[in-house]
């Protein structure tokens, strides 16, 4: 009799704890639900001033036509660029010549680069010419070994370049130049590519919008009065009016992927670690950091896409099997054309959701509702807001500068004193926000719900599965109009969130002339898949389209 009693009372435990389990997920329901509709009224709010001053600004940019693609050697993918140097058949120095000459015809229009190293490039593709024609390695174990060797590539300013400006689009008393080379950097160079220059990038690259105080604001080619996305902005500019062909970013919440989206390239965000995330400005000692940032591979073709990654990646790090052979026709798709929806983003432009909807078609994908997506936003924001040790203005800088404080440096932007752009001053004050004013039991909810998205995500996807997706609403927009679309971004930070690996794909042309971008997904360490399905949807779709230019 005993035992039924003690039976009893547990079910009567169980019922209760799974009661106040509903209880409280009732109340965080509610609580995003309140939180949503104060952002997105916040959204409509600042659209009132953004929209006005976006159109103001865009109007004072004059479209220009950038020059015409006169030399063939800038339309040569870097795998065919590559196999030809190594056999002699193209001489390096002759390809970094040509990327140097385009680079000086479009970047007075497009204002991409920060910096260049233009003499020394020339030099070290002379060096690799004298050595490929010595033949003391052969063709394949050059490919081996150096897979890009003579290959130009362009580094985003941000990610350090031993002797070269390493700023992070701040603006400092004494400019900062980087000592030595970040890992993801030293394994390029070890690979054989020949950097050029470092590309353009929001302060700390903390906005979806590329322009800061140093160097200013970088501009679209296929509409300069259209922004190129951010933070790797640069790198898209110069990559899709092919002043680049290959080119190394960062990714956090979208970096990569909506620069690549904007001008119609292809970015991918790898897996978690299989790119060393160190030698960066801004920089994070948090654990935390490699899990969300990473940096990414940007290529104007997408069977430059592996060949990219190869070079970049560390040989300590999260294991690629690049060259696995993948069957698209065993692969199983899976797709949702919103996100949820979450009655926070703003609806998908039409031209989009007929593009995805092609996409979906080519490859028979089955829609499936994982209505966790619900929490991307709220998820991605409190993670990567209560990361450690992250550098902003408000952290003492390792040049010595003094610490900002959040009060002094509101009112200095306020009153146009701030020598720093407003998502660089208000990071404080969110970070402040979420350590300080956030519940323990709410984080903890969301901490709960990235754990179950995560898995919700892997059973799904498995080892032969990749998921299509949005990756933002609209094409590219207006200079600035994103400080009213803030939350639109979590179509991608929520990828960074979970450590999936993602890439955006060029899948063609809305009826403004401006590219549009699909997101591919797969499970941790699946990178292949992904970079098979973008090969196949340019094949499918004709990838990169020049943008317009004088005849």
């Amino acid at each position: 009799m005993l035992s039924y009693v003690f039976v009893a009372i547990e079910l009567l435990l169980q019922m209760f704890s799974k009661g106040c389990r509903l209880v409280k997920r009732e109340f965080h329901v509610k609580m995003s639900w309140a939180i949503r509709r104060l952002l997105r009224g916040a959204m409509h709010l600042f659209s009132l001033f953004v929209v006005p001053y976006a159109w103001a600004v865009s109007a004072r940019i004059r479209h220009k036509k950038l020059p015409a693609i006169e030399n063939p050697l800038l339309q040569i993918p870097a795998v065919t660029l590559a196999a030809k140097i190594r056999t002699g058949q193209l001489k390096s120095e002759d390809v970094v010549g040509a990327y140097i000459e385009r680079c000086r015809q479009v970047n007075p229009i497009l204002n991409a680069i920060v910096e260049d190293r233009f003499e020394q490039a020339l030099e070290d593709a002379r060096r690799i010419d004298r050595e490929v024609a010595q033949g003391l390695k052969s063709a394949e174990q050059m490919a081996r070994e150096t897979p890009i060797l003579g290959v130009p590539i362009t580094i985003k300013e941000s990610l350090a370049v031993q002797g070269m400006s390493n700023t992070g689009g701040r603006k400092l008393k004494n400019k900062r130049i980087a000592q030595k080379d970040a890992p993801v950097v030293a394994q390029v160079r070890k690979n054989g590519g020949v950097i050029l220059l470092v590309s353009n990038t929001p302060e700390l690259c903390m906005c979806w919008e590329t322009y800061n105080k140093c160097t200013g604001l970088t501009k679209n080619p296929y509409n300069q009065q259209r922004t190129v996305g951010g933070s790797s902005g640069g790198e898209a500019a110069l990559i899709s009016s092919a002043a680049s062909l290959i080119g190394v970013t960062t990714d956090i919440a979208g970096s990569s992927r909506l620069p690549a989206a904007f001008v119609g390239v292809f970015g991918h965000k790898p897996s978690p670690f299989a790119v060393s995330p160190y030698g960066h400005n801004p920089s994070c000692e948090d654990e935390s950091w490699g899990n969300f940032f990473t940096p990414g591979a940007m290529c104007r073709y997408a069977e430059d896409l592996p060949l990219l990654l190869r070079a970049m990646h560390d040989p300590e790090g999260t294991p690629l099997t690049l060259d696995s052979p993948v069957n698209l026709t065993e692969l199983k798709y899976y797709y949702m054309d919103n996100d949820g929806p979450t009655g926070l983003t703003q609806p998908i432009e039409p031209d989009i959701k007929a593009a995805i909807a092609g996409v979906v078609n080519h490859f028979n994908a089955q829609k499936v509702k994982l209505k966790r997506l619900i929490w991307s936003l709220d998820i991605s924001m409190c993670k990567m807001l209560r990361m450690k040790d992250i550098e902003t203005i408000y952290t003492q800088q390792k040049d010595g500068a003094p610490n900002a404080t959040i009060g002094k440096e509101l009112l200095k932007y306020l009153f146009g004193c701030s020598d720093s752009d407003l998502p660089s001053v208000v990071i404080g004050p969110m970070q402040h926000i979420i350590q300080n004013y956030i519940p323990n039991s709410r984080l903890a909810f969301l901490d709960e719900q990235t754990e179950l998205l995560r898995k919700d995500f892997t059973d799904l996807l498995g080892t032969n599965g990749v998921f299509i997706y949005p990756i933002f609403p609209n094409t590219a927009h207006r200079h600035f109009e994103i400080f009213h679309k803030l939350v639109d971004t979590s179509y991608m930070m929520v990828f960074n969130t979970l450590g999936l690996p993602a890439a955006s794909c060029m899948v063609g042309m809305d009826r403004n002339k401006l590219p549009i971008g699909v997101q591919i997904v797969a499970s941790p360490g699946q990178d292949h898949l992904i970079l098979a399905v973008a090969k196949e949807l340019e094949r499918k779709y004709g990838g990169w389209v020049p943008p317009p230019m004088e005849k």
